[in-house]
């Protein structure tokens, strides 16, 4: 896929530098890979137990991110609602800031002082026309390790952020390099199994899908929490060449230890990719609680990395690529699946083989 340039110069004191930014805002070549002992670039599963205090929850997960850098990993991932969980919808639409606010603001400074790429769950993004709607996007971020310092100014058509200080100074942060914004949302009433949540009561579906984008630990497929349980999402992605799909979650504990597991299973086997799904855990408020067990899946199916059900902490988890490689040649599943249209011309019973 041919990918257009943005050239930047960056005045860095009395110096210049030129920037090649792609204008998906990444890098245009790799993101560096660097090994950890074992060989393999190491990414930390997170799971989180957030309320509405929004300042402890950034407190919480920075200590997660400083374990994660300090244990090697080049690469972070934070579940849906990291930011926040409200106790009702309008506490939920109150707490909600842009993509240029201080929350993201703190999580991209945590990205460059770390040296540490981000994945971001699910933030409470303001939707296009807040006063109007008063609506949220549920919006999963990418933040990578490698912000320079800019002038004030966001390129908007290319997902580039820069972020400022409350003096309108650019700061040395990471950049947001994608951002998908989840399109299923969560409308569920299962009143046997104590489930009752409307998404759509505070928040906007997203417009679209987003191309897999590329960071130290593979090319990530962005979906969130309930994208997991449409298996043509997770196919799109893999078809346009993600390596790794991830479905930061905050799943009920009655869907969760019914599906969860299996899910991400089904997701990994049929894409022969790597699934990394962060998660919530525990209560929120008197009226919500999570599952957890943050988990990652591997390209056969198996479970690498279970984060259990009681607490907060992390995981590491190995992503061996040439194991993926090695799953897809032994079962090459791309080349024996038939075309889109075979899969939509059922016939009926007794014309089969008929023109």
């Amino acid at each position: 896929m041919s990918v257009s340039v943005l050239r930047l110069t960056v005045r860095i004191g009395k110096s210049l530098a030129l920037r090649t930014l792609s204008l998906h805002g990444s890098e245009r070549t790799r993101p560096r890979r660097k090994m950890s002992a074992c060989g393999h670039p190491l990414a930390a599963l997170c799971q989180l137990s957030v309320t509405a205090d929004k300042p402890a929850n950034l407190s919480a997960a920075r200590g997660l991110l400083e374990e994660a850098k300090r244990r090697g990993a080049l690469m972070a991932f934070l579940p849906e609602a990291f930011d926040y969980i409200g106790s009702s919808p309008e506490e939920t639409l109150a707490l909600s800031e842009t993509l240029e606010g201080d929350t993201l603001t703190q999580y991209a400074r945590l990205a460059r002082t770390l040296d540490l790429w981000l994945s971001l769950g699910g933030f409470h993004e303001r939707g296009p026309d807040w006063e109007a709607e008063r609506r949220v996007y549920n919006t999963h971020v990418v933040v990578n390790n490698q912000g320079p310092v800019l002038p004030k100014r966001n390129f908007p058509s290319s997902g580039l952020h820069i972020f400022m200080d409350v003096r309108g100074a650019a700061l040395c942060a990471g950049q947001i390099v994608s951002t998908y914004r989840k399109c299923h949302l969560f409308d569920v009433e299962i009143p046997e199994k104590g489930v009752s949540l409307k998404e759509s009561a505070f928040a906007l579906p997203g417009p679209s899908m987003v191309a897999p984008v590329q960071t130290p630990v593979g090319k990530l497929g962005l979906g969130v929490c309930y994208d997991l349980r449409f298996p043509e999402f997770s196919l799109a992605l893999e078809k346009s060449g993600a390596e790794i799909l991830t479905f930061p979650s905050a799943f009920t504990p009655a869907t969760g230890a019914a599906h969860w597991e299996t899910l991400l299973r089904a997701r990994a086997i049929e894409n022969q990719c790597y699934v990394l799904a962060a998660a919530q855990v525990g209560r929120h408020h008197r009226g919500r609680s999570s599952y957890g067990h943050a988990l990652a899946v591997d390209p056969w199916g198996a479970v690498t990395a279970d984060c259990g059900g009681e607490r907060p902490g992390l995981a590491l988890v190995e992503v061996d690529l040439e194991k993926m490689r090695k799953v897809r040649r032994s079962m090459p599943l791309p080349e024996h699946r038939r075309d889109a249209a075979f899969y939509a011309n059922l016939v009926s019973p007794g014309q089969e083989g008929q023109d």
